[in-house]
């Protein structure tokens, strides 16, 4: 709690000056944004940083937008830098992106999230359910079950991890209380199943993630990357429709050879409603203009295209996206189209 106070008002005392003339747009040289992500050891951080770099190199000289990523704990801490002010922009699951909307999920009691606007479709959020092999039976998910009383890390408090992990397992019926829960980024996740403090953790994360890479190259065969079957997505997803089938292709992690089936949702960049249009079709217009250069950055991006960038967004567009997206001839959907 002292962390993230001192983060969150060492935040807003930086912000608050180069953020005071954003009312008045004409009368600022400057406009300075923050882009909020999620722990260093994930995707988030790296393509923030990534997207952050764009707007600084095409639009700060330009058109006087400024923009800086920083590390938090993900989805759920995103959500109330987004609705506090202390960020404009933040990298977000689609789950919490449905639960903003309808005010339901982890954030029931904080209501819909009426300042929070969606961007573009980004990378699919793929599901990395690891544990130690000694537990594993059938190499699915269902393995999951076999944590009981020996530690699993569940992702940071509050983060997306956390709560996406809580609504997959609690779909899918796991006594996952009964794991031994500890809470722990990406990092001090995979360092706690290295040194056998857990036994098990999950990496929402795009293909390719370093610390999944880290486990397996220290670890090798003593830790298992599960697959899932059809079945157990049905039961993941708890007929909401929001998390689909996903292969990671073999090779992307050392000694995985063959393809491994698992599940993923999908990421998408959110924005703050009284973020200016004009900004934000500048800045909408300047991340396809360079999706080569955020492919560059990191694989899980590659796939990114106009073609799917409104593809199962969960929030309605903010008016300086959908501009860029009628400008390129995309038709909105009525169920994301601009809201007053």
């Amino acid at each position: 709690m002292t962390h993230d106070f001192t983060r969150r008002t060492a935040l807003a005392a930086a912000l608050a000056l180069p953020l005071a003339g954003i009312a008045g747009l004409a009368a600022a040289e400057t406009r300075s944004y923050v882009l909020t992500t999620a722990t260093t050891g994930g995707t988030y951080y790296p393509v923030g940083v990534a997207l952050a770099t764009l707007a600084k190199i095409h639009l700060q000289n330009a058109h006087g937008i400024d923009m800086s990523a920083i590390s938090s704990a993900g989805s759920g801490e995103n959500t109330v830098l987004l609705r506090e002010g202390q960020a404009q922009f933040a990298i977000m699951q689609g789950l919490f992106g449905q639960w903003a909307r309808e005010g339901s999920g982890a954030l029931e009691e904080a209501g819909p999230q009426e300042n929070m606007r969606s961007i573009a479709m980004l990378w699919p959020n793929v599901e990395h359910f690891l544990i130690h092999s000694s537990l594993v039976e059938t190499g699915t998910a269902a393995d999951l079950a076999n944590l009981e009383g020996r530690g699993f890390s569940i992702g940071a408090r509050n983060s997306g991890t956390e709560h996406s992990n809580r609504f997959l397992f609690t779909n899918y019926g796991f006594d996952y209380e009964s794991w031994d829960l500890v809470f722990q980024g990406f990092g001090p996740s995979i360092d706690s199943l290295i040194n056998g403090q857990v036994m098990g953790t999950n990496i929402n994360s795009g293909i390719g993630v370093g610390t999944v890479t880290r486990a397996k190259a220290q670890m090798g065969d003593q830790v298992t990357l599960l697959s899932v079957t059809e079945d157990q997505l049905e039961m993941f997803d708890g007929g909401t429709g929001l998390y689909f089938a996903i292969t990671i292709p073999g090779g992307t992690y050392p000694g995985i050879d063959d393809d491994v089936p698992t599940i993923a949702q999908p990421n998408f960049l959110a924005v703050n409603a009284d973020v200016p249009e004009e900004d934000v079709y500048l800045f909408t217009r300047t991340i396809y203009e360079n999706l080569g250069f955020l492919c560059n950055i990191h694989p899980a991006t590659c796939d990114m295209s106009i073609d799917n960038a409104l593809a199962g967004l969960p929030l309605p567009l903010h008016a300086g996206a959908a501009r860029y997206y009628e400008e390129v001839g995309l038709e909105i959907p009525e169920g994301i189209a601009p809201v007053e």
